[in-house]
């Protein structure tokens, strides 16, 4: 069957190709894709900054929703018509890693969507193992951010928030505002840093305090808001020297600190801080299958309503405007491709 599939071909441009769909193999799964949305590494892609890796011929895409239209050999446990997401992790099942029960950080783990063809095509084929299986009446452009709030679920539950501690975010993009909202949820009091403006006002559209370190110490704000002992958790989410700069400043004895971003060079972080007051540092990479399920049943539920982040959404053919259009938006939090015209309500 023939399909339109979106190629990252290099120097920030894309082709629409008419490709024909691969059928499942054993183990594995087809979709009918319905949203995409555009994370930031796959603006990283779009700049250029992945080429070594994916090269400048590869269908991207991974946060994605559809429905599920043929099933490989062995595959048990669902059915065609269900609608699904993917967590687009493929393991390899034998490294210390994966031994040790840890496959989402697999030593050679390969991530659907940069290392494989992803979601911007109409029909995606993906391992089994890699899907989750929705409500029917989830919205699948809703749906479509499960990825994404899986990565804060895994964010906080990394943190070990509890009900009543105080909570500091540094970033208030689509990633950050996930964190604050899951962290919120768990029970933190959350506090956003963000320098975005247009962000500060949609972060305190959501119901959060916010800081602008532009204007003010923010250390210096939650060590007002918390009587000298500063944050027992902080979230950078911000990719920045001034972020890490904060994270140190703003956490309190024994707090928690949790590497959320992907930083383009190698900061410097404030040991000494961490030595005075015995602060922790966890890294957070991606999402375990539970932290999928965790999102799947706040948006279930209502506990989480995702649908305010979706900012626009573009037909595949229009995939290279929504791509420029979010270099040139700092104030964008999530764009959607509608992949599949007939399943995307």
């Amino acid at each position: 069957m023939d399909i339109t599939a979106a190629y990252y071909t290099g120097n920030k441009t894309f082709a629409i190709e008419t490709i024909t769909a691969r059928p499942p193999g054993r183990g594995e799964v087809q979709i009918d894709v319905a949203y995409c949305g555009i994370c930031g590494t796959d603006l990283h892609v779009y700049l250029g900054h992945m080429d070594q890796r994916i090269g400048n011929h590869r269908v991207i895409g991974h946060e994605m929703s559809g429905v599920i239209s043929a099933l490989g050999e062995d595959v048990t446990g669902l059915a065609v018509g269900q609608p699904v997401v993917v967590r687009p992790l493929d393991h390899c099942g034998h490294c210390p890693a994966c031994v040790a029960g840890h496959e989402h950080i697999c030593h050679n783990l390969k991530f659907l969507g940069l290392d494989t063809d992803g979601a911007f095509q109409e029909k995606w084929t993906v391992p089994a193992h890699t899907v989750h299986v929705l409500p029917e009446d989830l919205p699948l452009a809703h749906a479509a951010l499960i990825e994404p709030l899986a990565v804060a679920c895994h964010d906080v539950r990394r943190g070990r928030v509890a009900p009543g501690e105080d909570v500091l975010v540094i970033g208030g993009g689509p990633i950050g505002i996930l964190v604050a909202m899951a962290a919120r949820h768990a029970g933190g009091n959350v506090l956003i840093s963000e320098i975005n403006d247009n962000r500060l006002t949609f972060a305190r559209g959501l119901g959060f305090d916010i800081a602008n370190p532009k204007d003010e110490d923010v250390a210096s704000v939650i060590n007002q808001r918390t009587a000298g002992k500063g944050a027992d958790v902080v979230f950078e989410v911000s990719g920045t020297q001034p972020g890490v700069d904060l994270m140190t400043a703003a956490a309190a004895t024994r707090g928690r600190v949790v590497m959320v971003a992907i930083h383009a060079t190698r900061p410097q972080i404030d040991l000494f801080q961490f030595f005075w007051r015995e602060i922790e540092m966890l890294g957070a990479r991606v999402y375990e299958p539970e932290d999928y399920q965790q999102a799947i049943a706040l948006l279930v539920g209502g506990e989480i309503d995702v649908g305010a982040m979706i900012t626009d959404v573009h037909p595949i053919t229009g995939i290279a405007a929504a791509f420029s259009a979010l270099t040139s938006n700092p104030n964008a939090m999530k764009s959607l491709i509608k992949v599949n015209t007939e399943i995307a309500a």
